[in-house]
């Protein structure tokens, strides 16, 4: 087993909110490539044959420029806060269909002070996609409901009242109405620095892949 991070990670994520400006960065790029950056690509090489395993669907992209890591920077055009810099790292394991559609589902791993997750599904998808997923769960009622006892706490948010073209006494209108579905996972600090953490965190996505082959499978798509 292999450590990946380490709380120097974690050290500058804490830094950077205090300072969270070019020039500061800029000062402590290198630290950002050695604590932060290089680490979490690392992690992503090393855990795409796990992926593999869960679904040869799933991608897994290690490049440094347009892969699996989100980007560093804050897209500030719509925000009142012009912060440039997020004060995490994350990364997402998405469906190949992505490079084809706006939402896929897929696994996500984000890690910040305070706030360390990982898990699976789709969050904010576009109303084509969320019909199509509404539709399998209203049509596959037996699919859904076996995808509930394996004991995914599936969260997102809720309309308040059932979707367009749903029947409000649907015996899963409760389901229905959600806007996103998924399952995540907390970790501590002590477990994301831990030796084991790759596995743990496979581990965390073979438990909620039932939700995102489902997801997957309603819209379609191989998994």
């Amino acid at each position: 087993m292999e450590t990946y991070f380490t709380p120097a990670l974690f050290t500058f994520l804490r830094q950077l909110k205090s300072h969270n400006n070019r020039e500061w960065f800029q000062a402590r790029r290198a630290r950002f490539v050695s604590d932060v950056e290089a680490p979490m690509l690392r992690f992503i090489r090393d855990l795409a044959p796990h992926m593999r395993e869960i679904s040869p669907a799933i991608l897994v992209d290690a490049r440094r420029m347009g892969g699996s890591m989100y980007r560093i920077y804050r897209d500030t055009r719509f925000s009142a806060d012009k912060s440039p810099y997020k004060t995490h790292v994350a990364a997402h394991f998405r469906h190949e269909q992505k490079k084809k559609v706006p939402s896929v589902p897929g696994f996500y791993l984000h890690l910040g002070p305070g706030e360390c997750m990982g898990g699976g599904g789709i969050y904010h998808a576009d109303m084509p996609t969320l019909t199509r997923i509404r539709l399998g769960i209203a049509q596959n009622t037996r699919g859904w409901e076996a995808v509930k006892k394996t004991g995914i706490e599936i969260e997102g948010d809720r309309l308040t009242r059932a979707p367009a073209g749903f029947d409000a006494s649907h015996p899963l209108i409760e389901d229905l109405r959600l806007k996103d579905f998924y399952g995540m996972t907390t970790f501590t600090q002590k477990e994301v620095c831990g030796p084991d953490f790759l596995a743990r965190y496979a581990a965390c996505c073979r438990e909620v892949s039932p939700l995102v082959a489902f997801l997957t499978r309603s819209l379609g798509w191989r998994w």
